[in-house]
């Protein structure tokens, strides 16, 4: 299993919410840069970026922040926030981001995500199943899109989507531990690769995903606490 740091941007800056709430926001670095930095310090392959202005407003608001980031740390990168279009889609690919993550779009534009891997392929892209109370939420998190959240996962599934990144947005930066349930359920009725987003918040959370046999798992705000260090949750995936 692979281990994904997060860094969540809001005005060029790493912050990070509590449970999607954006007036329960907390800036850990106004420089994401150097998070970056240390995370590869600590071993990290990937980071995971989220423009959170960007998934607010549909516009790629901190692509500029994404591509410093990208430039300085030379970690591959998976960036979702405002990727509404293929327009969008393609500057982030085209500037090196090695998978763009279909949230809103996904979930709004019947056959975009179809679309998105046919121009990119399966590799490139991954929908981001933002989960509260059994549905799906858009646009932030701020609204309920309606869609039961299992059927839509298989309607992704067979769009062709290579990654499902699933957040069970009650537990996100809550540090209540993973929603093990959610993901074993996920595991057992879908046949695609799925990170684990939300509430991972100790090594024992790691050990338990990585024993679903899950693709990666994403960890913020417990890095930000001091709770897991990246170097041993790698350790422990990779064990």
């Amino acid at each position: 299993m692979i281990i994904l740091p997060a860094i969540d941007l809001f005005g060029g800056q790493a912050v990070r919410l509590l449970k999607g709430d954006y007036s329960r926001m907390t800036v850990y670095d106004p420089d994401p840069v150097n998070t970056a930095l240390k995370f590869r310090e600590e071993g990290a392959e990937w980071v995971h970026i989220v423009d959170l202005e960007g998934a607010r407003s549909g516009e790629a608001v901190n692509l500029g922040a994404v591509m410093r980031i990208r430039e300085a740390c030379g970690l591959k990168c998976e960036v979702g926030g405002g990727i509404r279009d293929l327009r969008t889609a393609e500057r982030y690919v085209n500037a090196g981001v090695e998978r763009v993550i279909l949230g809103t779009s996904a979930a709004t534009r019947e056959g975009f995500a179809a679309e998105a891997v046919r121009h990119f392929g399966s590799e490139r892209v991954a929908v981001g199943v933002d989960v509260r109370d059994g549905r799906v939420s858009v646009k932030g998190w701020l609204e309920d899109s309606g869609l039961e959240a299992f059927g839509f996962c298989r309607r992704m599934q067979d769009s062709g989507v290579g990654v499902l990144i699933c957040t069970d947005i009650s537990r996100d930066g809550a540090m209540e531990g993973t929603n093990t349930g959610f993901y074993e359920a996920l595991r057992r009725e879908l046949d695609v690769r799925i990170i684990a987003s939300g509430g991972v918040s100790s090594l024992e959370d790691v050990r338990v995903l990585t024993g679903l046999g899950l693709y990666g798992a994403i960890i913020g705000k417990a890095y930000y606490t001091g709770a897991v260090r990246i170097s041993e949750a790698i350790e422990e995936a990779e064990s």
